[in-house]
């Protein structure tokens, strides 16, 4: 009982003294500092991760199994006896993974002509939006096999210009469908996407033997086909969509 007394009679003298003297009688509080609150570094590394553009192992981590759409396999090169390479399908893009022989086709130039590429033939399957053969000089382009008993690009929605992601070594270009080769044989790009992926374009000595992933992304048609940033922008946003960011 005269615990609860004295709490209350110190409690009054404390309330009539600050009506007596004013506030500043009363004893200042002190500030209490208050912690800055860290960033949320996941959410932050998360930002920044998600404005990088789309890498090779996560392209690659994609099509690490392969769910065979063709009736049998491509050889890569015309003396090779073996068929080694299926084409393979997911969802939203078909890939196949072989060698890359150098397509100099089309336009002629001081890259691609009949000296420099004795196969050199002046057209290419699918043509520039005024319909002139594609440079393969400046284009970077993938050929496709004609259609044919292994496999029809066109019945996998695929067409002249569709978006192909062309990965080697770690490094990821964009390209479109751009020239059909032999019906039996897979792994061919254009001059421009050799150099691009930092392989030997030269048509007759260039190439790489093997280490090429194509990844041809369904309905995915750019246009004009000749425009180099129209594929990059379309290939970079079909790109995230496949890996899922």
């Amino acid at each position: 009982m005269r615990t609860r007394t004295f709490a209350l009679t110190a409690a009054t003298s404390a309330a009539c003294a600050a009506a007596l003297l004013g506030p500043a009688a009363l004893p200042a509080t002190a500030d209490v500092p208050v912690p800055d609150t860290p960033p949320d570094t996941a959410v932050a590394d998360t930002a920044v991760g998600a404005d990088l553009p789309v890498s090779a192992d996560e392209l690659l981590a994609e099509v690490r199994s392969c769910r065979q759409i063709s009736r049998g396999k491509y050889r890569t090169d015309a003396n090779r006896a073996k068929a080694t390479v299926p084409v393979c399908g997911t969802t939203d893009a078909v890939f196949w993974k072989a060698d890359m022989d150098i397509d100099c086709d089309g336009r002629r130039t001081k890259a691609c002509n009949t000296k420099t590429d004795p196969y050199f033939q002046p057209q290419t399957a699918f043509t520039t939006s005024r319909g002139k053969p594609l440079d393969s000089a400046r284009l970077p382009f993938v050929v496709v096999p004609a259609p044919g008993r292994i496999w029809d690009y066109r019945k996998s929605g695929l067409t002249g210009g569709s978006v192909v992601a062309v990965i080697h070594r770690g490094q990821v270009r964009y390209a479109v469908i751009g020239d059909t080769g032999p019906a039996a044989i897979i792994g061919e790009g254009s001059y421009a996407l050799a150099e691009e992926l930092s392989i030997d374009p030269h048509p007759t000595t260039g190439g790489a033997a093997s280490g090429v992933t194509y990844i041809a992304f369904k309905d995915s048609r750019s246009s004009p086909i000749e425009s180099r940033a129209t594929a990059e922008r379309r290939g970079e946003a079909l790109a995230r969509a496949f890996v899922g960011r």
